[in-house]
C-alpha cells in the first residue's frame, strides 16, 4: 500500500480459524471454561477498578466489553482480556494528575496506536523488550499495588491516596489511629483462604480416602472445584454482613453497581489537554503490548493450540481499548491469571472468552445490587494476593547469577518504578538496554594486527563494526596518519558479520589517510552487507577488493 514499506498485516481474527470444524464437544468445553474464568474475572475485575481510582463498574464493563472484542478479534485461541493488575498504577497516576475524562482520551489514543503497532507488523518487536526490564517494573507494580491496598486492609479513614510512593507511605502513617481491626481480620483470612483453597484437597490418596468416609465432606468436596477468589467473595460478604461488622464496603463508598447496560458517552476533548497526554497514552500503549503478548506467549506454552498471531493480537488490543473508554472502562490488556485459568479449564477456542464475557454480563445484569455488601476490605485481600503472585520475587535471589548488566537494568528499573513511577522506569530500562547493548557488542568487535613491516599491514576484523565500536579502528587509524610512502594495509574481513555508515565512514578516514601517502587499502573476504553497504556508497570504487574462497 506504501512505497518503501513492508505489507500491512492482514485482518485474520484466529476465532474464524478456530471455528472450522468447531464441534460440541468442543463447545461444551469453551462454555465450561467461560463459565468458570468469568466468576473468577468478576471479584478481579471490580478489584483492579477500586484500586485504579475508578468505580468498580469501570472494571466489569472493561472485562466484558474488551474481553469480548479481544476473544473475538485476537490472534490466540484461550487469552482472555480486560483490566489487569499492571495498569492500576499508570491509571491511578493519569486519574490523579489529570482527571478521569482525560484517562479515557489518553485510552482512546493508546488504543489507536497499538492497532497500528499491529497494522504495520511491529508486533514482534515489542516482544524484544529485554526480560529484566520486564521483571524489574513487573515486581515494582507488585510493590506499589501491595501499598495502594493497606488503605482498605487495615480500614484506615483516608479519603483520597496520592499516586506516589513516599506520600503514600506518608499518608497512610497519618491515618493508622483510624486502623479497624475488623477490615484487617477480613483481609488476612481472605489472603489466606486463597493461598489453601487450590492446596486443601491436595493431600495423599491414603488421606483422601479417610476423609472421603466423613459424613459431609463429600459435598464440601464439590464445592473445591469453585475459584478461590469466589469462594473468599461470596463467604466473607456474608460473615460481615451477618456479624455487622464495621467495614466499608462497595455500597457505602460507591453507593452500589448500577444494574443495567453502560451508556454511551463521549469524553470532553482539549488539545492543550490533550498535548499533555502523549507520555500516559505512549505507557499505555506499551505495556498493554507487553503485557497481552507475554500472556500470548504463556498461552502457547500451556495449550496445544496453534502459537499466536501477534499482530492480529495489538490490532484486537488496539480496537478494544478503543471502544471500551465510550462507555467508561479503563485500559485493558491480556490478563495472565485469568488466560491460565480459561486454559487449565479445558478451553479450545476464543468460544471460552466469549462466553467469559457473557457471564460477567449476565451476572453483572442479575445481580448487581447483592455487590453493595462486598466489604472493601475482602477486595483488598484479593488484590495483595494478587500482587504477591504477580511478583518474580526468586530473581532478586537469582541475580548473583546473571552478569552485571542484567543486574543494573532489573534492580534500577524495580527501584525507579516504585519511587518515581512506570513511565520513567520503561524510559529507563530501554536506554539502559539500548546502552549495555551497544557497550557489549562494541567489546565483540576486534581488529587485530596480525603482520607490519614499512611497506605492509595486515588486520583482522572480527565481529560488527558499527558506531559503538569504530574506536577498536584508532590503532589502524594511527598507522595510517604516519605511514611510509606506499603502505598497503590489508584488512580480513571474512569475519565480518555486519557494517553500518559509521563503520563505513571510519573505512573511509582510514582509505584517505592512505591514499594522500600513495598507499592503497584492500579488503578481501567481505560478506554480503558489507559488500553492499560499500557497494552502494560508492566507496567499493576507491578501495582494492579481494575475493577468497570457501574457508
Amino acid at each position: 500500500m506504501f512505497p518503501g514499506l513492508p505489507p500491512l498485516a492482514p485482518f485474520r481474527p484466529r476465532l474464524l480459524q478456530d471455528l472450522r470444524g468447531y464441534t460440541r464437544q468442543k463447545f461444551a468445553l469453551d462454555a465450561g471454561a467461560g463459565v468458570t474464568v468469568g466468576i473468577v474475572a468478576l471479584p478481579l475485575a471490580m478489584a483492579f477498578a477500586i484500586a485504579s481510582g475508578l468505580k468498580p463498574e469501570a472494571g466489569l464493563w472493561t472485562a466484558i466489553i474488551a474481553g469480548f472484542l479481544i476473544s473475538a478479534l485476537g490472534g490466540t485461541s484461550v487469552q482472555i482480556g480486560g483490566p489487569a493488575g499492571a495498569f492500576i498504577v499508570i491509571v491511578y497516576g493519569i486519574v490523579e494528575r489529570y482527571g478521569l475524562a482525560n484517562l479515557l482520551i489518553s485510552t482512546v489514543s493508546a488504543g489507536v496506536l497499538l492497532f497500528l503497532l499491529g497494522w504495520l507488523r511491529l508486533g514482534s518487536w515489542v516482544r524484544h523488550v529485554p526480560v529484566s526490564v520486564v521483571i524489574g517494573f513487573t515486581n515494582g507494580i507488585a510493590v506499589l499495588i501491595g501499598l495502594s491496598q493497606l488503605r482498605d486492609a487495615m480500614g484506615l479513614q483516608v479519603e483520597k491516596m496520592p499516586a506516589d510512593f513516599f506520600s503514600q507511605i506518608g499518608t497512610l502513617s497519618g491515618a493508622i489511629g483510624s486502623f479497624n481491626p475488623y477490615a484487617l481480620g477480613l483481609a488476612m483470612v481472605c489472603v489466606l483462604g486463597l493461598f489453601l483453597w487450590p492446596r486443601l484437597w491436595a493431600v495423599d490418596s491414603q488421606f483422601r480416602r479417610q476423609i472421603d468416609s466423613i459424613q459431609g465432606i463429600r459435598a464440601l468436596k464439590a464445592t473445591s472445584r469453585v475459584p478461590a477468589p469466589v469462594i473468599a467473595l461470596v463467604s466473607l460478604t456474608l460473615l460481615a454482613w451477618a456479624l455487622r461488622l464495621p467495614v466499608d464496603t462497595i455500597g457505602s463508598r460507591f453507593g452500589g453497581i448500577p444494574q443495567g447496560l453502560p451508556v454511551f458517552q463521549w469524553p470532553a476533548f482539549s488539545w492543550e489537554t490533550a498535548k499533555l497526554l502523549v507520555v500516559p497514552t505512549l505507557t499505555i500503549a506499551l505495556l498493554g503490548a507487553i503485557e497481552s503478548l507475554l500472556c500470548a506467549r504463556v498461552a502457547d506454552q500451556l495449550s496445544d493450540t496453534p502459537k499466536h498471531d501477534p499482530n492480529q493480537e495489538l490490532m484486537a488490543q488496539g480496537i478494544a481499548n478503543a471502544v471500551v473508554p465510550f462507555f467508561g472502562g479503563m485500559p485493558a490488556t491480556g490478563t495472565i491469571a485469568r488466560t491460565v485459568t480459561n486454559i487449565r479449564a479445558g478451553a479450545v477456542s476464543p468460544i471460552a472468552g466469549i462466553v467469559h464475557a457473557a457471564t460477567l454480563a449476565a451476572v453483572v445484569l442479575l445481580a448487581a445490587p447483592l455487590a453493595m455488601h462486598i466489604p472493601l476490605a475482602v477486595l483488598a485481600g484479593v488484590l495483595l494476593f494478587v500482587a504477591w503472585n504477580m511478583g518474580e520475587w526468586r530473581e532478586f535471589a537469582r541475580l548473583k547469577q546473571f552478569s552485571n548488566h542484567y543486574r543494573l537494568m532489573m534492580v534500577s528499573t524495580f527501584a525507579v518504578t516504585i519511587v518515581f513511577d512506570l513511565t520513567v522506569a520503561l524510559e529507563l530500562g530501554l536506554v539502559l538496554a539500548f546502552v549495555l547493548f551497544v557497550r557489549r557488542q562494541s567489546h565483540l568487535f576486534s581488529a587485530d594486527i596480525h603482520s607490519q613491516t614499512d611497506t605492509n599491514v595486515e588486520a583482522r576484523l572480527f565481529g560488527t563494526l558499527f558506531f559503538g565500536a569504530v574506536a577498536k579502528l584508532d590503532p589502524l587509524q594511527r598507522l595510517a596518519d604516519t605511514a611510509a610512502p606506499g603502505l598497503v594495509m590489508r584488512l580480513d574481513a571474512r569475519q565480518l558479520i555486519s557494517l553500518d555508515t559509521t563503520g563505513l565512514n571510519a573505512l573511509e578516514q582510514l582509505q584517505r589517510s592512505l591514499s594522500q601517502r600513495q598507499g592503497r587499502l584492500v579488503l578481501h573476504g567481505l560478506n554480503a552487507q558489507p559488500r553492499s553497504l560499500l557497494e552502494r556508497s560508492g566507496f567499493s570504487q576507491h578501495i582494492d577488493l579481494e575475493e577468497t574462497g570457501p574457508v
